[in-house]
């Protein structure tokens, strides 16, 4: 069974969904269509509509009102590549208020030459905000690219205590 619902959050809507007791996807809505994404992955599994899916409403209400490791409990449930797991395994070991780059997660994960794959799977992350993509910053320390907007990823890293001043960095 899939269990799906809406939060609002200070960054905007947020849809999300759990297979049981897993989350499987987090996103900003209006962004992928999820129900079709949620079919794909699990064909013939009904899709039912539910308060807390996987526990993520209320981890991620506990973290909006400042308890920033109340996500770090939650389980999921995360469809990709073997290598695309391996990156978002290694972006739920970034703790709130610091952050890594691609280069670093291409070494956590053994495969320092494939960078721009990291970057890649990151930007594939299915479960934003549980797995924090957000978290990762150009090796130049600039704030590099966020499928949820990059007003989005500094208001994520400003809420998490991460004070670097981006304004002042090449944005691209």
């Amino acid at each position: 069974m899939v269990y799906m619902t809406t939060f609002k959050s200070p960054i905007g809507a947020l849809s999300i969904a759990a297979h049981g007791s897993r989350v499987c996807l987090l996103e900003f809505e209006g962004r992928v269509n999820a129900r079709r994404m949620l079919e794909h992955w699990y064909p013939g599994d009904p899709i039912a509509e539910a308060p807390d899916p996987g526990g993520a409403v209320a981890a991620l209400h506990a973290y909006f009102t400042g308890r920033l490791g109340a996500l770090d409990g939650v389980e999921v449930e995360m469809h990709g590549t073997p290598f695309q797991r391996r990156v978002w395994e290694a972006l739920r070991s970034v703790r709130a208020g610091t952050t890594t780059s691609y280069a670093a997660i291409a070494r956590t994960i053994g495969s320092p030459s494939a960078v721009r794959a990291v970057g890649a799977a990151n930007g594939a992350n299915p479960v934003a905000v549980i797995v924090p993509c957000h978290r990762v910053i150009g090796s130049n320390g600039s704030l590099t690219g966020y499928g949820g907007g990059l007003d989005r990823k500094r208001w994520l890293l400003a809420h998490e205590g991460h004070w670097l001043c981006f304004e002042d960095q090449n944005m691209s």
